[in-house]
């Protein structure tokens, strides 16, 4: 299972992960204290043991590099409503791609405005399983306010793996220090938290018995995936949610997304952006300097 996110999705379900994980950052008894606590070198095990000890929560714990990966198997992660909810759409997203090839962010996508449409979305999370999540994301930062802070050796990125091995459906979730002490000082809003934060929801046949994450693939995350796979995100929350007029210039957006998320994060690992729209035939390639100079809005 690797970083890229899954288009096969509801952007509601996203924001319902979204809006919990914030909800966890600032629940009662998630102390900030000043004092640090943990040493940077052991932030995996601590979260390993405060999830068993207060919580008793059996997870799994990985440090690669800058990065702590959190594995949580669960059970009945989605259960049936009682009553369908409405969902509706005015764009169709049939094709999102998006990774770095050496310094260039490519960008093919093929996304149409189409009549307002409705669907029926039978299922949702199970309260009990997202509970579950919030503790342990209460926990990340219990131990991230209460670790020693570093230049060197500092983890950066916190990604957590929430897993029914029941059925294979999951809840991938990767989250950059910065921004949760940011949003914790209430630095960014919450809303633009939910932004920068990637959840994704996933289904996958072999995570079924994993009780152990031994079929995740754990990797040290670097800027550039986080810078990519973020903006890959925004895009679904622009055009799933939607966020964007029904009459928005889709290219515009994209561009938009790009440019901010890149001088959100002070982001110059770059060369250039090529943009495909397999929809409409449109191709372009900008360079480094044209992203640079535009405004984000």
């Amino acid at each position: 299972m690797k970083l890229r996110l899954s288009l096969k999705n509801s952007a509601r379900r996203v924001l319902l992960i979204s809006s919990l994980l914030t909800l966890s950052l600032f629940s009662p008894g998630c102390s900030s204290s000043t004092s640090p606590t943990y040493l940077k070198e052991t932030v995996d095990s601590a979260i390993r043991e405060i999830c068993k000890k207060e919580y008793n929560l059996d997870v799994i714990t990985h440090r690669i590099g800058e990065t702590v990966w959190v594995y949580i198997p669960v059970q009945d992660l989605l259960i049936k409503r009682d009553k369908p909810e409405k969902i509706f759409k005015t764009f169709e997203i049939e094709k999102l791609d998006g990774e770095f090839l050496d310094k260039s962010l490519r960008l093919e996508y093929s996304i149409k405005n189409i009549p307002r449409t409705e669907e029926d979305e039978e299922y949702k999370f199970n309260e009990k399983m997202m509970d579950k999540f919030g503790d342990v994301w209460k926990t990340i930062r219990r131990v991230l306010f209460s670790t020693q802070h570093q230049k060197e050796g500092q983890p950066k990125f916190f990604c957590t793996i929430l897993v029914d091995t029941k059925k294979g459906i999951g809840i991938r979730t990767i989250a950059y220090y910065e921004d949760i002490k940011k949003v914790s000082y209430e630095l960014i809003s919450y809303d633009e938290y939910q932004h920068r934060s990637i959840q994704d929801v996933f289904e996958d046949a072999q995570m079924v018995g994993d009780e152990e994450g031994a079929r995740v693939t754990y990797f040290d995350v670097t800027m550039k995936d986080f810078v990519a796979a973020q903006i890959y995100h925004r895009i679904k929350l622009k055009f799933q949610k939607p966020e964007a007029d029904k009459n928005a210039d889709i290219d515009k957006e994209i561009l938009k997304i790009v440019v901010y998320v890149f001088k959100t994060y002070n982001f110059g690992d770059f060369d250039a952006v090529d943009v495909n729209n397999t929809a409409s035939g449109y191709k372009v390639n900008f360079n480094k300097p044209a992203i640079l100079e535009k405004k984000p809005d």
